[in-house]
């Protein structure tokens, strides 16, 4: 990478962090649209707190996603989810990757809404089954037809994700990239909000 791209990469940065004065930054999405990938090299580059919440969520139920969603159901998974966001969300500047199905319920999605910028990663059916598929920690795949599952999901969700305030497509490129297309897209956003 030559300099002015890092020098420029690194000034947006810096703005976005005077702009967001301390909001969390919230990702939102399917499961496999790099979340935690993209939202890691978001914190680095902020130099922000970087938190998964399907990784508190263990923590603090000392437990794994699957075992909870084996031994308690997924309301109670869901329960549980909402209270460690809410927890999260009370933290300054941090950038949260949240679990495929946390922005799609209700409360969790009016703490977000109301605490912090949420982005919504959106990839297409093709990559997300590609990369759901290297894993066989996701409780909700874990059915007779996967794809088909993940497919419902889309259908389901991409309405409601929809109301993230940013948009970014997660495609396949290096993270590096979409993290700079979300640090631009959260700008554009923050400008616009300002001028309205």
């Amino acid at each position: 990478m030559n300099r002015p791209d890092a020098a420029s990469r690194q000034a947006r940065a810096e703005q976005l962090v005077r702009q967001l004065a301390g909001r969390p930054l919230v990702l939102v999405g399917m499961m496999g649209a790099g979340k935690t990938t993209v939202g890691r090299r978001i914190a680095a580059r902020l130099e922000r707190h970087f938190l998964d919440s399907d990784e508190e969520i263990e923590k603090a139920a000392q437990m794994t996603i699957p075992e909870i969603f084996e031994q308690r159901g997924e309301p109670e998974f869901r329960m549980g989810e909402t209270r460690v966001i809410a927890r999260v969300l009370k933290e300054d500047g941090v950038v949260l990757a949240t679990g495929g199905g946390a922005f799609v319920n209700l409360e969790t999605r009016a703490l977000v809404k109301d605490e912090a910028i949420s982005v919504w990663l959106k990839a297409e059916i093709d990559i997300l089954f590609e990369r759901v598929s290297r894993r066989s920690n996701r409780p909700l795949l874990k059915t007779a037809n996967p794809r088909a599952t993940l497919e419902k999901l889309i259908e389901d969700r991409y309405p409601i994700y929809a109301e993230a305030d940013v948009t970014v497509v997660s495609r396949d490129v290096p993270q590096d990239v979409v993290a700079s297309d979300v640090i631009d897209a959260v700008l554009a956003y923050l400008k616009r909000q300002d001028r309205s």
